[in-house]
């Protein structure tokens, strides 16, 4: 029997029974809603938003919390194999629920008072509150550090000023995750949808992540009552807590892009005549799919490791830009490849590879890019930061 041309070494069989559960779940959750409607919302440059309570209801949704917080309590090897099927549907889609997830409802967890555990979590679990992560300004980068966006204590008020720049959910999020410069240091403040001075202004024109919604948030003057800061956030060390929460899921999601883009190739391949003869007939196009599946192969067995590192407790973040780099880098390179060996028929939406090769580029870019996740990399191994 011939092996399955996405998992050569039977990664499947290292999943417990439970993980294999979720991911057959999301699998058919992609198969069956994801992938019928994606490619026109790229094409419209929509967010399939009805599609929130139902992933919602399959508990994707902070899905590694507790479940007295109404989360499903999931294992983080469960969490990463949810981005990976996502992400097989599409990069937005995933982005959406890491959003959610490892940026906005896991700072609440760590970071936060058991009032605003209770407050936000159950009903960001449920769909009904949407979160977004405010790090990222217009100026800044890769250098969190030199972030302009100011608090200010104002009797028992924070006053917030500042803005914020490529906000995954940005348009749709009821609360933000708002990281300001204060006389104490960086510190993070949950900001509600209707405060006066926060607003949101969605990015148009963009070829990436067309399905997920971008914005840029704007803070005129914000008041914030104190019992919105997150007590227990002091430092850099909070939003980055965050990042390694978000990079970890963004380890495996590449992979289930990549899967999509040999799946569809190789069946390309089969049905393409050219010169009398299959495409995948040839050698060139043998080679090149037999060196996506060597990729791929390797990818997941990296992700896996990572996941067990990290339901072990023993994960570093050094550990998760490798991965990071490594598979983002794969994806892409794959998508590209796939793209080329479609033909003419690989520039339309039609067909996944171009769609999710373009998606890649903002993947290989947000989280850190890559070139900043080799420099942690040097850093581990010379003991000198290049930065």
């Amino acid at each position: 029997m011939a092996l399955p041309a996405h998992d050569l070494f039977d990664v499947r069989s290292l999943l417990s029974e439970e993980e294999r559960a979720v991911q057959e779940a999301v699998a058919r959750f992609t198969d069956e809603r994801v992938l019928p409607i994606i490619g026109d919302c790229f094409d419209q440059g929509r967010f399939p938003a009805e599609l929130v309570p139902e992933i919602a209801a399959l508990g994707l949704l902070g899905s590694s919390l507790p479940e007295e917080y109404g989360c499903a309590g999931l294992n983080a090897v469960s969490y990463g194999l949810i981005c990976q099927e996502l992400e097989r549907g599409d990069s937005g889609l995933r982005s959406f629920v890491s959003v959610q997830s490892s940026l906005c409802m896991y700072p609440i967890f760590a970071y936060g008072s058991q009032e605003q555990r209770r407050r936000w979590l159950p009903e960001m679990a449920a769909g009904r509150v949407i979160g977004c992560f405010g790090l990222t300004e217009p100026h800044g980068g890769s250098d969190p550090a030199n972030m302009k966006t100011h608090a200010r204590r104002d009797g028992g008020d924070w006053v917030i000023d500042g803005s914020k720049m490529w906000i995954t959910n940005g348009g749709l999020a009821d609360i933000a995750i708002v990281w300001a410069q204060t006389d104490e240091g960086i510190r993070g403040f949950v900001l509600e949808k209707g405060m006066p001075g926060f607003s949101a202004q969605e990015i148009k024109h963009k070829m990436s992540l067309r399905a997920s919604v971008t914005s840029a948030l704007f803070f005129d003057s914000v008041r914030v009552p104190e019992a919105n800061r997150l007590p227990d956030a002091h430092g850099l060390k909070g939003p980055l807590g965050c990042l390694t929460q978000a990079r970890y899921g963004i380890s495996w999601g590449p992979v289930g892009a990549a899967i999509a883009c040999l799946d569809e190739a190789l069946g390309y391949s089969k049905e393409r005549i050219l010169f009398g003869r299959p495409l995948a007939a040839t050698q060139s196009a043998q080679i090149k799919l037999a060196d996506m599946a060597r990729r791929i192969t390797l990818a997941q067995l990296l992700a896996l490791q990572l996941g067990r590192l990290k339901d072990a407790g023993s994960m570093r973040p050094q550990q998760v830009s490798l991965a990071k780099w490594n598979n983002c880098r794969m994806a892409i390179d794959i998508a590209r490849e796939c793209r080329d060996l479609l033909g003419g028929a690989g520039i339309t939406t039609e067909h996944g590879a171009i769609r999710h090769a373009l998606n890649l580029e903002s993947v290989i870019t947000y989280e850190g890019t890559e070139t900043v996740h080799q420099l942690v990399i040097g850093r581990e191994l010379t003991g000198i930061s290049a930065f």
